[in-house]
C-alpha cells in the first residue's frame, strides 16, 4: 500500500459515517445503503487491512450526490464571492453593475457586438482588440460597455471601467505613486474608458483631460486631428480599437419626456379628485 493509497485510507476511516438505520449487510458482509442500495464499504485489496480492518468506508450514490451538491453550492458561493468582489473593484459607480444584458431595453441595435465580444473574448484579450464607442449623447455607449463588463466579471475576467476625471484626480492625489497607478490599471485584462474627452484648448496641454456628460467627438474628428499631439492618441486608439457608431435615439430625453408625461397623469389624477 502506497502512502497515499494509506492516507486515504486512514482519512475515509476518520470520516466514516455512522449506519443509518435502514442500512443493511450484504452476502459479501460489506454494509449497503437501504436507500440506493449501493455498497458503503469495500474492502482493501490483496487482503490487506489497517488497524485491523479489512474495509474501508466507501461513498455509496446517496452520500455522492449528496457530497456533489454540497461542493457544487460551495462553488456557486466562491463565484459569487468572487464576481462581487471583482465589481466593487472595477466600477467607480455602483449603479453600473445592473448594466446587464438581462436589464438591457432591448433599444440599442449596436448591443449585439457587445454580445460577441463577450463570447469571442479570449480571441479579442489574445489579439489585443477592443471597441471604440462613438456617437450623439445618450445612445447607450455607457450601458454597452457595462454589458461587456458586467458579462466578463460574471466569468471572473478582471476589469476596470473608469474615467478620465477620475484617473487626473487619483493621479493628483497621489504624485508620488503615479507609475504604480498606472501600472495597476494596465493590470485589468480589460480597462473601458467611459465618457472619453480632452481639452480643446493647448494652454493646458492634454494632461487637462477632464470629464463630460458624453463623447464628444465624432469618428472624422479622430481621423482628422486638430494636431500633431492628439494625432498620435487618435492614431493610438484607431489602431487598437474597432470603431463602434451609435445612430439610435437619445434613450435619456425618451426617459425625461416618459417621467414628464408620467408627473402629467399623476398631476391630473390628483386634481380630479
Amino acid at each position: 500500500m502506497s502512502d497515499y493509497d494509506y492516507d486515504n485510507a486512514v482519512f475515509r476511516i476518520a470520516t466514516a459515517q455512522e449506519a443509518e438505520p435502514e442500512d443493511y449487510t450484504g452476502e459479501d458482509g460489506l454494509l449497503y445503503c437501504g436507500k440506493c442500495r449501493q455498497p458503503k464499504e469495500a474492502y482493501f485489496a490483496e487482503g490487506r487491512t489497517l488497524f485491523g480492518r479489512d474495509r474501508h468506508p466507501k461513498e455509496c450514490d446517496c452520500q455522492r450526490k449528496r457530497r456533489e451538491t454540497l461542493e457544487a453550492a460551495d462553488r456557486e458561493q466562491k463565484h459569487r464571492e468572487e464576481v462581487e468582489r471583482l465589481k466593487r473593484k472595477g466600477f467607480t459607480n455602483p449603479a453600473m453593475q445592473e448594466w446587464t444584458f438581462g436589464n438591457d431595453n432591448g433599444k440599442c441595435p449596436q448591443m449585439d457586438k457587445a454580445l460577441f465580444y463577450v463570447e469571442h473574448w479570449e480571441d479579442m484579450e489574445a489579439e489585443n482588440i477592443g471597441y471604440l464607442l462613438w456617437g450623439k449623447v445618450g445612445t447607450g455607449k455607457s450601458y454597452f460597455a457595462g454589458c461587456i463588463a458586467n458579462a466578463l466579471m460574471e466569468k471572473e475576467i478582471s476589469v476596470c471601467m473608469t474615467n478620465f476625471a477620475l484617473i487626473l484626480n487619483d493621479l493628483a492625489a497621489s504624485y508620488k505613486d503615479r507609475n504604480e497607478y498606472i501600472d495597476r490599471l494596465c493590470s485589468f485584462p480589460l480597462l473601458i474608458l467611459d465618457d472619453f474627452g480632452m481639452e480643446r484648448g493647448t494652454e493646458y496641454g492634454l494632461e487637462q483631460v477632464y470629464n463630460v456628460i458624453d463623447s464628444r467627438y465624432t469618428l472624422e474628428e479622430l481621423q482628422n486631428p486638430e494636431d500633431t499631439p492628439h494625432a498620435r492618441i487618435y492614431d493610438r486608439l484607431l489602431e487598437m480599437c474597432s470603431p463602434v457608431c451609435f445612430t439610435g435615439e437619445n434613450f435619456r430625453k425618451a426617459t425625461a419626456q416618459e417621467k414628464m408625461e408620467r408627473l402629467k397623469t399623476l398631476m391630473n389624477g390628483k386634481e380630479s379628485l
